[in-house]
């Protein structure tokens, strides 16, 4: 049985014109949970990097969507070595911290709408011996969980690394995340896609935007991913991800969107479910301001002149 594709965004605060205007309203801002499950059957949470959070909020988000829908989380900053201590330090993550932040998502757990924890390095992560150990401490750390894997430095799958971290994942049973992403150095990972995990994978598009990948003192993150996808973009990908779908033979693939700049993200999923051939997780219609977006990206693609012009 080839393996169920689940589209979704990377956080659902954002995407500001996907919302009404009564969304907009302070005591409706924490139903846009809901309004965003009736097109999507999964989302990343991605506060949950910078924070750990009370429980109550996993329960209330677990309340407020449909039974068939999943949370992505993202593992808290500490536990992928991004904190630093006042001498600038980097802190080695404690188990004390992966047991908060197990505890933090046991709700999602008691629902069943607990779908993969994602363990996104930063480009210091590089490989080594360490860092090689550290990948079988998280799957330790947390034995029964869905574990994703997202490098930032190319040092993971250049030359013979490549297969030593393969296996090194897959000892682990950890997924590794194949990504779009700008190709400037270093610091960004190449598009490939590697299996690592029988029962998942995961697919992540972070847009092309080249000058501010590397960006700094930006006034948000969604700076370096203010980039919106065409579809002959998606396209290629579109077929990779039903390939790793039949591969898998089972489980689930999961498509993330972060590219969260205006309503991109949100375009580009609808993109990718239809691409898919996936219908909206409500059945309902693309809302006025995403088609809105698409309708002026194809207006201007088709006023741009071919490569053969």
């Amino acid at each position: 049985m080839t393996a169920r594709i689940r589209v979704g965004t990377a956080s659902w605060t954002d995407h500001e014109p996907f919302y009404p205007p009564e969304y907009n309203k302070a005591d409706r801002k924490a139903y846009r949970i809901s309004y965003y499950a009736r097109f999507f059957s999964m989302v990343e949470v991605d506060s949950t990097f910078y924070r750990l959070q009370p429980a109550r909020n996993f329960t209330m988000w677990a309340d407020r969507t449909p039974d068939d829908f999943v949370f992505n989380v993202k593992a808290y900053g500490e536990m992928t070595w991004h904190h630093r201590d006042d001498a600038k330090e980097i802190i080695t993550p404690a188990a004390e911290t992966f047991a908060q932040f197990s505890e933090m998502i046991e709700p999602l757990r008691k629902a069943n709408k607990l779908g993969a924890l994602l363990f996104q390095f930063p480009p210091w992560f590089t490989f080594g011996p360490e860092q090689m150990e550290y990948l079988g401490t998280v799957r330790e750390m947390l034995p029964e969980e869905t574990i994703a894997v997202e490098f930032r430095h190319r040092s993971w799958v250049e030359g013979a690394n490549a297969q030593e971290t393969k296996a090194a994942l897959a000892d682990a049973r950890l997924a590794f995340v194949a990504v779009d992403e700008p190709q400037v150095g270093s610091g960004s990972m190449p598009p490939i896609v590697m299996l690592t995990d029988p029962h998942f994978s995961m697919v992540r598009f972070h847009g092309r935007n080249r000058a501010m990948w590397y960006g700094k003192n930006l006034t948000s993150s969604r700076d370096r991913s203010d980039y919106l996808y065409t579809r002959d973009e998606l396209m290629p990908w579109a077929e990779r991800i039903q390939r790793i779908a039949e591969a898998l033979q089972g489980s689930e693939v999961h498509v993330v969107t972060n590219n969260n700049a205006s309503n991109y993200s949100i375009a580009n999923a609808f993109d990718m479910q239809e691409l898919l051939g996936l219908t909206v997780a409500g059945g309902e219609a693309i809302p006025e301001p995403v088609g809105e977006t698409l309708a002026a990206r194809a207006a201007t693609e088709a006023s741009s002149p071919s490569a053969d012009e």
